[in-house]
């Protein structure tokens, strides 16, 4: 039997739909490169994003508490098309902004458009200006952080109710009107990334950009054109100048996500902004001046890699003027019947399933568990719910025994017992392998858990190629989360 979850957690329901919130956009485009490309704009102006490939996938969301800020809505689509679909949202919604985008110019398309009530048209293909242009003339302001009045709100990832919780966000409201520096520590999954734009939600910045910079995501030469930008001629490729992430952040927020696997040279240059607020562009000899409040995060310990020699002191003690630190969900399980049904609603209408509800055998069963992947894990275990309309492999999951590193270390040792004692009955080679597929395990299973399961960032932590980390989890029989 199919239920909602029992609500014990003695929190007022107002507190968090009152609570300010990222913007939301929905991008509505059938080509699948585009939707990517215009995602990816949208989330580096503080943007959570929905996105969908046809005019009835679009409405469907809409219908089902999407609730966008702004619509950005291609005109030539299959089946319902971009124009058809927005006098439809127009009747229904009419106070949601939307952008129309085609390759489509001539001046009858635009017309019509704007006479079925677009906020806007912009042709493809378009210079990122263009589009905080427009953003700026429906009053988000280029950053996506003006909250417009959207449809069917959903909240934060992130439910303010646990104690743990409530006492950073009081935190973050003593340092919202400051430009202090901000360092958010916390497991992978943690919700880092939301209490960073809370940071900026609060703040006197709240109508400049949020821009978000992964800080592993890239190598350090493609990670410093990324932050400083380059000039024209700068390196094979770079055919004009090029802003980076601290000009477009400039008078904003600048989140730096994993901090800690920033190179020592980037470091260096990190320092400098923060002393002097100016840098020089690749290939630029021009000092730019930014105004930029930098907030980071990592889930490294920074005072342990500074005594390693792999963080620089100077800049660990720039950078934690305020430090919040994030507890694991297991210790904030008040959280998690709220996060489960606001993940739970928003999936069903993403993925038109119907809503599942949770059975009483799977609620005992999240109850028990630890979420070693925290609220990132949690939310890809209701996705595959919602997707599968199926408990069934996550109660495996959830079921199965955890091996505790202690637990590990006893079965190396066993290991190591049983192969002295049959030293002479196997060849040395088969020792050696037998051993080495053990420590290799344990190896890859922290760093997994380390990274959250992100087995991208597991391998290039570990020194190998993604494609050696997924066969050794197969040789090794790691168990890998959700």
């Amino acid at each position: 039997m199919k239920s909602r979850w029992n609500f014990k957690t003695g929190a007022d329901r107002s507190g968090e739909e009152g609570a300010p919130r990222a913007p939301r956009a929905l991008i509505v485009d059938d080509a699948e490169g585009m939707r990517a490309y215009l995602a990816t704009l949208f989330e580096t102006r503080g943007f959570e994003v929905d996105a969908c490939g046809d005019g009835e996938r679009a409405l469907f969301l809409l219908e089902n508490g999407a609730g966008p800020d702004v619509v950005l809505l291609d005109v030539m689509m299959p089946g319902t098309d971009g124009l058809a679909a927005l006098a439809r949202i127009r009747e229904a919604w009419p106070e949601v902004p939307v952008l129309m985008v085609s390759v489509i110019g001539n001046a009858n398309t635009i017309v019509q458009a704007m006479q079925l009530g677009a906020s806007d048209y912009i042709t493809k293909p378009f210079e990122e200006a263009e589009l905080d242009a427009a953003l700026d003339r429906i009053g988000l302001h280029s950053s996506g952080a003006g909250r417009a009045t959207g449809v069917g709100s959903q909240g934060s990832q992130t439910v303010w109710v646990s104690s743990a919780m409530r006492e950073i966000r009081s935190v973050i409201e003593q340092v919202g009107d400051t430009d202090i520096t901000v360092l958010i520590q916390g497991e992978s999954g943690v919700g880092k990334e939301v209490v960073a734009r809370e940071v900026h939600a609060v703040s006197n910045r709240v109508k400049r950009p949020f821009v978000k910079v992964n800080c592993a995501a890239l190598p350090t030469d493609l990670l410093e054109s990324e932050l400083f930008g380059y000039e024209k001629g700068a390196f094979t490729g770079a055919q004009g100048r090029k802003r980076g992430k601290f000009e477009i952040a400039d008078g904003g927020t600048i989140f730096l996500d994993e901090i800690g696997e920033m190179s020592p040279s980037l470091q260096a240059k990190l320092l400098q902004v923060l002393q002097d607020s100016e840098f020089t562009r690749l290939g630029g000899n021009r000092e730019v001046r930014v105004d930029v409040r930098v907030v980071c995060a990592t889930n490294r310990s920074l005072v342990e890699m500074v005594a390693a020699g792999e963080f620089r002191e100077d800049l660990y003690f720039r950078l934690n003027v305020v430090a919040i630190d994030i507890p694991p969900l297991r210790e904030r399980r008040e959280e998690v019947p709220l996060l489960v049904e606001n993940f739970l609603t928003r999936y069903a209408a993403l993925y038109k399933r119907p809503y599942p509800g949770l059975s009483q055998e799977m609620i005992e069963a999240m109850n028990a568990y630890e979420f070693p992947g925290n609220v990132r894990e949690l939310e890809n275990m209701i996705k595959r719910v919602v997707v599968l309309e199926n408990e069934e492999s996550i109660l495996s999951e959830l079921r199965k025994p955890k091996t505790s590193r202690s637990d590990r270390r006893a079965e190396l040792d066993a290991l190591l017992e049983e192969l002295e004692e049959t030293a002479g009955d196997h060849p040395l080679k088969e020792v050696g392998r037998r051993f080495a597929l053990e420590v290799e395990r344990e190896a890859i299973e922290h760093m997994l858990q380390q990274t959250g399961w992100n087995r991208k960032r597991a391998a290039s932590r570990l020194g190998i190629s993604y494609k050696t980390l997924l066969q050794k989890i197969r040789d090794c029989a790691v168990e890998v989360a959700c």
